[in-house]
């Protein structure tokens, strides 16, 4: 391709009627104010999309417009270019023809880009545009710290040698802030950030150190390194945590503050002795995700009014049940966001504290100075309070005073831990809580997990295998053959694994005056029968299929949730 023509992106977007004259002077008067680029000031004063911009590029160039969200990227072809000039020139490589590389630009009029870019390759280029938020995060996405991690890693181990080392002081003394297992530390968060881990697991192995990110529920490696830098590490992030650095024999638990990627991220802390050393598990808490709102969970609309509704009565208990992991605390939290108001006192009541809310009494539990679930909730009602949020109800005594609080002008949110919503009152009354007591409070149960979604970007026609089709049968009859199925292929976006992100799977169970009653017998069974007959049919099973019908989750997601129901 003949090196391109420098034009001006406002004349070509008048040119196509996608903006006016008006709009073009205005954006060329703050670009003169601010220094800022002109077609980020289009797209944010609302004048065109990010899109339009593209295809109008594209159409002016005669160049093709490439989707990447839709394109299947491979990692080894887009690091032929170095990250640091992939960001600077907002470049990507596609794809390799034989001597010429099919590069992606954010913007292929920038001649200087396009000149250094056929430098670095050592070859001729062929452009296309691509849109500059997705480039960002594709570079974000296969441009990890692997490599990185592992240089810091081994750094760390020559360092160390055979010599003894005071670990307590490493990385924390004055001019420390570059010592290896700082900058390996660093390099671990900024990754996980990255690719959306939810936890971190540094576990020492017989012979290798091994590191891995909890992505989406599914484990995965991210590095192995020699096992004699495993007691650095722990002990600088028990440093970090305010932990007791010289015990190494019991397990702790400790918490702190970090900053990456511009995100301020809150990192819960556990650790336990092995066989080999302590095993340090990490969880991250992204404070500024976004704010925690029940639309952004995936309940179905008709489901998410009637929970509106019911946490918006004074009084009453409301569980959320699910496994460890299954996403309660999140609904919990967007349940106390929408009811957040100036006129209401809301107190929480956890172990431990995982998102800090504005406007909200949090109290975290401290076992060590008997400061028990137990006590702490009836502290909290002598506060005053109209909403309570309970952490959760882990025995026959906090479950009782929370009863009594729902039983006396109070809303109270909490968890429990069973398979699905028709079996938790069951297992209140297994927990000693009175009959008259679990139907006068308990307003409505809501059970939930989390199934993976298909990546967008590789999501393809995919038919159920031999078992998939047969679990299908079971549930669709006859009508198993009347739909399609799809799953992910694997790419450079969900890093191989066909999945991108969780969304939830509900049933909701309401507490009407037949399940009331029925509850007051002693039959399990005819409870069970009346209380699925309030549902409808609408359990998690059953949403669990909808969703692979209207292609957002696989079979085997589905099967997964089906088999943990069984449990």
């Amino acid at each position: 391709m003949a090196r391109p023509e420098k034009v001006r992106l406002g004349e070509i977007l008048l040119q196509q009627k996608l903006m006016s004259e008006e709009q073009l002077q205005f954006a060329l008067q703050e670009q003169k104010r601010t220094g800022r680029k002109l077609g980020r000031l289009f797209v944010e004063n609302g004048f065109v999309t990010e899109e339009q911009i593209s295809d109008a590029l594209a159409r002016q160039l005669n160049i093709a417009y490439v989707s990447l969200k839709q394109y299947n990227i491979n990692p080894n072809t887009v690091r032929l270019l170095p990250e640091m000039q992939a960001r600077r020139f907002r470049t990507i490589v596609l794809e390799q023809k034989g001597s010429v590389f099919l590069v992606g630009m954010a913007d292929p009029t920038d001649l200087f880009a396009y000149d250094e870019i056929a430098r670095l390759l050592k070859s001729d280029i062929l452009l296309a545009v691509v849109n500059e938020t997705e480039l960002l995060a594709t570079i974000d996405n296969v441009y990890r710290r692997t490599d990185e991690i592992t240089d810091f890693a081994r750094e760390l181990e020559q360092e160390l040698g055979d010599t003894s080392v005071d670990f307590g002081a490493l990385g924390v003394s004055p001019g420390m802030e570059d010592a290896p297992v700082v900058k390996l530390l660093q390099s671990v968060f900024d990754d996980a950030t990255q690719v959306r881990a939810s936890d971190i697991h540094i576990e020492p192995q017989e012979k290798r150190l091994q590191i891995r990110f909890r992505i989406d529920g599914v484990l995965h490696l991210q590095t192995e390194a020699d096992i004699k830098i495993a007691t650095s590490l722990a002990l600088r992030l028990k440093l970090m945590s305010d932990m007791d650095i010289s015990e190494k024999r019991m397990p702790q638990d400790g918490r702190f503050a970090i900053k990456v990627r511009q995100q301020n991220i809150d990192v819960r802390i556990s650790t336990m002795p092995t066989q080999y050393g302590e095993s340090v598990v990490m969880r991250l808490l992204n404070q500024g995700g976004g704010s925690l709102n029940l639309d952004r969970i995936g309940m179905p609309k008709q489901m998410l009014e009637r929970f509106r509704a019911i946490i918006k009565r004074p009084n009453g208990l409301v569980l959320v049940t699910g496994p460890t992991g299954s996403g309660k605390t999140t609904t919990l939290y967007g349940a106390l966001a929408e009811l957040n108001t100036q006129e209401k006192k809301l107190i929480t009541v956890e172990d431990p504290v995982e998102y800090r809310l504005p406007g909200i009494n949090q109290v975290q539990v401290n076992e060590k100075i008997d400061l028990s679930f137990a006590k702490v909730l009836r502290a909290a009602l002598r506060q005053d309070p109209d909403v309570l949020l309970l952490g959760e109800m882990r025995d026959q005594e906090t479950a009782q005073i929370g009863m009594r609080a729902a039983m006396t002008g109070h809303l109270v949110l909490s968890t429990l831990h069973t398979n699905d919503a028709v079996s938790t009152p069951i297992r209140l009354l297994d927990m000693g809580v009175p009959r008259y007591m679990m139907g006068s409070s308990l307003q409505a149960v809501l059970a939930q997990r989390l199934v993976r979604v298909i990546c967008e970007s590789c999501r393809q026609l995919m038919p159920p295998i031999a078992t998939e089709k047969e679990w299908l049968t079971a549930e669709l009859g006859d009508a198993v053959d009347q739909h399609q199925y799809h799953g992910g292929r694997g790419c450079g976006h969900c890093n191989g694994t066909g999945y991108r992100g969780r969304i939830g799977v509900y049933e909701l169970l309401e507490m009407t005056a037949a399940v009331v009653e029925a509850a007051h017998h002693d039959d399990p069974a005819h409870f069970m029968k009346v209380a699925k007959q309030q549902m409808g049919g609408r359990t998690l099973r059953k949403y669990a299929v909808d969703l692979v019908l209207s292609g957002v989750t696989t079979v085997g997601e589905a099967m997964r949730i089906s088999n943990q129901l069984e449990e």
